[in-house]
C-alpha cells in the first residue's frame, strides 16, 4: 500500500503520508507532503468495506472516484479544493488542500454559540458555496458544524467533506440500503426516503444556523428515534438569538421543500443584514396542509425505517457529537411532539392554531482543533 518508510508511506510515488490528523466513518485523513510540488496537502484514505464482493467493491471504488472527480471540478473560495484523486492497491485516495484552522464544531465547543452577525456571515458564505455546488449538480447531503472549517487568520469559511455527496450519473456512492448522514441536520424528505435535491442541503443550513446560535441543532434529542421524530413532525423552535435573522431560519426550515427559501434569496437576506445591521422583517408563516411525510402515521413509519437504517449503517456518519457530525473529522489543522406538523414557531414561542405566535408563550465530543482533519 504505497512505499513504506521508517515513519511514513508514499502513495502514487508522490504523496508522503506523515501523520494521521483525523479518522471517521468516511476515512482516515493524513497530513501529507506532495513531493513533486513541495507543498503540504491533506489526503483522505477511503475505507474498504470488507463485506463487499469483488464486483461490489470495484463498483464502490468507481463511484468514490467519480464523485471525487466531480467535486474536484468545483472552484469556489468556500469549497474545499480537491487537488487529485488516485487509486492505489484497490483503495481510493482524495488529495485536498490543507486548511490551517478549526471546524465550527470545534469553535462551538471551545467558545460557545456565535452571535447573529457572525452566524449570518458563515451562513451567507455557505449558501454561496452551495449555489456553486448545486449549479454543478452536486448535492452535499451532510452539512454539519463538523464539516465546515474556518481558516485561521483569514476566517475564511470552507465547506468540506463531500464524502456522501450525490452527483449526476453516479447513483449514490455511500448508500447501500442504509441511512447516510447526521439525523439532526437531515431534511425531513430524506427521512421519508424521498429523492434528495438541493433543497435538502438548505434545510441542513437552517439547522446549522440554529446550532451556531444556540450550541446545538434544534432537533437534537436524547435518542435517535426522538431526533428523527423531531425532524419529521415536531414544531420547529428556533433559538431566541435567531431573532435578527429569523426570516431566513424560518424559510430554510420549511418542511415542504417546494416552499423552502432558495439559496440565492437566503444569501441575499443574510448579506442585507450584514450591511444594514437591522433585523430582518419577520414573515408570518401560515400553517400548510401536512405533507405526506409529516402526518402522524407516516412520521411513525419514517421513524421506524430511519432508525432501522441508521442502526445498520456501517460507513455513515450517524448521530452528530456535540456540534454535530463529530464522528467524522473534517479536513482541517426532549420536547413533546406538537399537535400539528410543518410549523415554525418564533424564537422561544409556541404556535397558535392559525400558525401565529401565541401571546406570552414560553421559550421553548468535539473533535480536536488543528489542521485538516476530514
Amino acid at each position: 500500500m504505497g512505499t513504506e518508510g521508517a515513519n511514513f508511506r508514499v502513495i502514487a510515488g508522490r504523496y508522503r503520508l506523515e501523520a494521521k490528523v483525523g479518522r471517521g466513518g468516511m476515512g482516515v485523513v493524513w497530513q501529507a507532503t506532495d513531493q513533486l510540488l513541495g507543498r503540504r496537502v491533506a489526503v483522505k484514505e477511503i475505507p474498504v468495506d470488507e463485506t463487499l464482493t469483488a464486483s461490489e467493491a470495484r463498483r464502490q471504488r468507481a463511484l468514490w472516484l467519480r464523485e471525487a472527480q466531480a467535486v474536484a471540478q468545483l472552484r469556489h473560495p468556500h469549497v474545499i479544493v480537491v487537488h487529485d484523486v488516485i487509486e492505489e492497491h484497490e483503495r481510493p485516495y482524495i488529495v485536498m488542500e490543507l486548511i490551517d484552522g478549526e471546524s465550527l464544531a470545534d469553535r462551538l465547543a471551545e467558545h460557545g454559540p456565535l452571535d447573529a452577525r457572525e452566524t449570518a456571515r458563515v451562513g451567507a458564505d455557505l449558501l454561496d458555496a452551495l449555489r456553486a455546488a448545486h449549479a454543478a449538480g452536486v448535492v452535499h447531503r451532510d452539512i454539519t458544524p463538523a464539516n465546515v472549517l474556518v481558516e485561521r487568520g483569514t476566517e475564511r469559511v470552507v465547506l468540506t467533506d463531500f464524502g456522501i455527496a450525490r452527483v449526476p450519473g453516479t447513483g449514490t456512492l455511500t448508500e447501500s440500503g442504509s441511512f447516510v448522514g447526521s439525523p439532526e441536520y437531515t431534511a425531513p424528505e430524506r427521512m421519508s426516503g424521498a429523492r434528495t435535491g438541493p433543497a435538502s442541503d438548505l434545510w441542513s443550513v437552517g439547522a446549522l444556523l440554529c446550532a451556531l446560535l444556540s450550541g446545538e441543532s434544534p432537533f437534537r434529542r436524547d435518542s435517535l428515534s426522538g431526533t428523527v421524530l423531531a425532524v419529521v413532525s415536531e414544531e420547529v423552535r428556533p433559538p431566541e438569538r435567531a431573532a435578527p435573522i429569523l426570516p431566513v431560519v424560518q424559510g430554510l426550515l420549511e418542511r415542504d421543500p417546494a416552499a423552502r427559501l432558495d439559496a440565492a434569496e437566503a444569501e441575499r437576506m443574510l448579506r442585507e443584514f450584514l450591511v444594514t445591521g437591522e433585523d430582518l422583517v419577520p414573515k408570518r408563516f401560515s400553517r400548510r396542509a401536512e405533507r405526506p411525510w409529516t402526518t402522524h402515521k407516516v412520521a411513525a413509519a419514517v421513524v421506524l425505517a430511519a432508525v432501522a437504517a441508521v442502526a445498520g449503517a456501517s460507513a455513515a456518519v450517524l448521530l452528530a457529537d456535540g456540534g454535530g457530525g463529530g464522528h467524522d473529522v473534517p479536513t482541517s489543522s426532549a420536547s413533546p411532539p406538537a399537535e400539528t406538523a410543518g410549523t415554525v414557531a418564533p424564537p422561544g414561542g409556541s404556535t397558535a392554531s392559525d400558525g401565529s405566535p401565541s401571546p406570552g408563550s414560553p421559550s421553548a465530543d468535539p473533535s480536536p482543533s488543528g489542521t485538516n482533519r476530514r
